[in-house]
């Protein structure tokens, strides 16, 4: 896994429901922890685009209810900062389930993911229809 060159903020908290943008039956998901993720204290983690989270899976089929799983950040409303200067931020917040290693479960993903995840994640790179 290789690291992400802009600073992103994390701007989705540990409890955040977020939609869930593939095929695997999964609609809207609850962060419960982040991968790696190190801060102070009795500070709540929190995930920003890219970043490997445990979530769990609140609406969608029932086989999918109720699940433990993986997922990455592929969108986030807050604006980041690119080394070129450029701001990118997106209409809503969006995760894709995935195993450990970082592949993606579904075959298909809807809308837009941001170029950071597609090159630290290329499965999910070359899943995606668009990259932004």
């Amino acid at each position: 896994m290789k690291g992400i060159r802009s600073t992103i903020p994390r701007a989705l908290n540990t409890g955040a429901c977020i939609d869930c943008v593939d095929n695997t039956g999964a609609r809207v998901v609850e962060i419960i922890s982040v991968k790696g993720y190190r801060g102070v204290k009795n500070r709540q983690p929190c995930a920003g685009i890219g970043d490997m989270c445990i979530v769990s899976v609140k609406k969608g089929t029932p086989e999918m209810r109720k699940q433990i799983m993986y997922a990455v950040v592929v969108r986030q409303k807050k604006e980041f900062r690119r080394p070129d200067g450029l701001r990118v931020s997106f209409e809503d917040n969006a995760v894709v389930i995935t195993d450990e290693e970082g592949l993606p479960k579904g075959t298909d993903l809807k809308g837009p993911i941001a170029r950071e995840v597609a090159e630290r994640y290329p499965k999910i790179g070359t899943t995606a229809s668009i990259i932004v």
